[in-house]
């Protein structure tokens, strides 16, 4: 069985802390959670938050990272093979591709007035 000590041997490298630290501080401006080292889960929890991210540097930080420590490239999969349904302000995004309801009579019918004139959507 192997110590947390050992399986953590990349945290000692000065390069690898350093993109650790980027990932920590860029997931902290983003999502104001703060990771600490001696967290348990910390490689899911980088992963989890690089994949959720829509800040271009803290991916490509954690993709820097991943190639310095080929042990982080299987939590990138678990990361990725979770949900990916679209999300704004918190509210799940429709399909664009997903058809429409097939009876027309379903769909609310409402009338706007645009520069006078009364149009039916």
């Amino acid at each position: 069985m192997t110590s947390p000590a050992t399986e953590r041997s990349w945290l000692f490298d000065p390069s690898t802390l350093k993109l650790v630290h980027q990932c920590r501080k860029l997931i902290q401006m983003e999502f104001g959670v703060k990771l600490h080292l001696t967290d348990e889960a910390l490689e899911q929890r980088l992963a989890s938050y690089a994949g959720k991210s829509r800040s271009a540097s803290l991916g490509r930080t954690w993709r820097t990272l991943q190639e310095q420590v080929p042990g982080l490239k299987v939590y990138s999969s678990e990361a990725e093979s979770g949900n990916t349904a679209k999300t704004l302000r918190g509210q799940t995004l429709a399909d664009r591709n997903s058809s429409p309801p097939e009876n027309p009579g379903d769909r609310p019918v409402k009338t706007i007035t645009y520069r006078g004139q009364t149009i039916t959507v």
